[in-house]
């Protein structure tokens, strides 16, 4: 019987052995009654975690927003032939690391500012307490961190694991340098990333530019339109978009007036070309993100 959460969770397959797992974006479709984070924070927006399967071994980047979602990847996985798992965290946000209890057994790996942020929190995530309910209790805290990049062979393939600080100080993403497919966790959305730390916009805009040197074919963000998702991701141009937002974003410091501009202004060019798809959930993130922004610059948005 499938779980009430899971009922809008729909699996894609966006490249062979590579698959999304996508829920949100639902109208009118809430896991949760009241203010909540799941919802607030990625069923809204919409929300994809993925996992690389072959043979009899999965790696599942992010593990979803719940327990429940975390066994129905678990038992997608399992009905395709998987019986080792390993988790890969690409930053610490709640809604990344939820379902993890349901990978018993499983190795977890993060970078160690992610073990860090984790470890310091661990106790306000279980209790409900950090960003309010649900808790996620039992937290699983990573099993192996590493820094800076580490390379893992996963069956035929090479799998890179890169740090960055976008969106997070703690970001890892994953990539496959045969194939030129970039997993990018958080670090690049559709219509445009969430600003946790407008002190570090020129390290942002410096991650972004390693990114992009990379050389992708393929972008599949956790954050974006499930039908670009599902067929195959975003071209490399969302990375040089995200950082144009940014960009704009630091005008504010000398440019006040630009904090009353429409999202759908901010990002015409993107849109006209399409580069990035329209989500109106996206114009409160970009609120918050001038706020912010204005907040690090010193005076308060009007």
């Amino acid at each position: 019987m499938t779980d009430p959460l899971t009922r809008h969770l729909r699996i894609y397959e966006p490249h062979p052995g590579i698959f999304a797992y996508y829920d949100g974006r639902v109208p009118g479709h809430a896991l949760l009654a009241g203010p909540n984070w799941m919802d607030d924070g990625a069923i809204a927006l919409g929300i994809a975690t993925y996992a690389l399967i072959e043979g009899d071994q999965a790696l599942v980047y992010d593990t979803h927003v719940s327990p429940a979602h975390g066994a129905a990847i678990r038992a997608h996985l399992e009905g395709r032939g998987a019986r080792h798992f390993t988790v890969i965290y690409s930053h610490w946000h709640l809604d990344h690391v939820a379902g993890t209890a349901a990978f018993s057994g499983a190795q977890v790996i993060a970078n160690a500012r992610t073990d860090f942020h984790l470890r310091t929190q661990s106790a306000a995530i279980e209790a409900g307490t950090l960003q309010g309910l649900p808790a996620i209790n039992p937290l699983i805290l990573p099993s192996r961190t590493f820094t800076g990049q580490i390379a893992l062979r996963f069956g035929s393939r090479e799998v890179q694991l890169i740090e960055a600080n976008i969106h997070s100080d703690d970001a890892t993403v994953l990539w496959l340098p045969a194939e030129r497919i970039l997993l990018a966790g958080d670090t690049v959305e559709d219509c445009v990333t969430y600003v946790g730390e407008p002190a570090d916009f020129l390290v942002h805009l410096r991650d972004l530019d390693r990114l992009s040197a990379l050389g992708p074919a393929y972008v599949l963000p956790d954050h974006g339109a499930p039908e670009i998702i599902a067929a195959g991701g975003y071209g490399p141009a969302i990375i040089p978009a995200t950082q144009s937002y940014i960009r704009w974003l630091m005008r504010l410091e000398t440019e006040p007036g630009l904090a009353h501009t429409p999202l759908a202004e901010v990002i015409a060019a993107d849109l006209q070309q399409g580069t990035l798809v329209w989500f109106d959930g996206y114009e409160d993130i970009h609120r918050q993100n001038i706020v912010r922004a204005c907040a690090h610059f010193g005076y308060r948005a009007g």
